[in-house]
């Protein structure tokens, strides 16, 4: 079987799958996941490394789920960090036109208009974008360490009292 075949068959099959983690609120799949279902669901197997073949795949289920007017599916597919893939910054300039700054944020609300569009059960209210917990902890920890110190007034070097606007110590001058 030619590569051409193979990426078609499985490019079939992502669809479905993909499909299926959509039916499920804040679900995602890995591309380790993915890449085995899709062989297992095609029958077609290969000892290709799989970073080689799926965002090929992905390619074409995002070019197949814009032309039908559906969201990018492979929104999606993570890394098993729970990051987005370099693949989907691809998909999005190809099918939308656009450069995400931060492919994260802009993933998540595509991951929710996938999650509307193929029917999972959603919160009142709709649901809300949202990163992977991973992406969403290492975020927050990030944003904690760099949290800005509140700015202090200025204080007199010698008895470390308060300066008044005038920046003239009253206590030591």
């Amino acid at each position: 079987m030619s590569y051409q075949d193979a990426l078609q068959s499985w490019t079939a099959a992502a669809g479905p799958i993909l499909e299926r983690v959509a039916g499920i609120y804040h679900a995602t799949i890995t591309y380790l996941e993915l890449g085995e279902q899709v062989q297992d669901r095609s029958g077609i197997r290969t000892r290709m490394l799989l970073m080689n073949w799926i965002g090929s795949v992905l390619g074409g289920v995002s070019r197949h789920a814009h032309t039908n007017g559906q969201p990018l599916l492979s929104a999606l597919c993570v890394r098993a960090d729970g990051t987005i893939g370099d693949g989907y910054a691809i998909a999005v300039r190809e099918n939308y036109g656009q450069q995400p700054e931060d492919l994260e944020m802009h993933a998540a609300p595509e991951r929710l208009r996938c999650y509307q569009f193929f029917g999972a059960a959603l919160p009142q209210g709709g649901g809300i974008p949202a990163l992977t917990p991973q992406v969403a902890a290492r975020r927050a920890a990030r944003a904690a360490r760099t949290l800005p110190d509140l700015p202090s007034k200025p204080s007199c070097p010698s008895c470390y009292l308060t300066l008044p606007v005038t920046g003239v110590c009253d206590n030591c001058s």
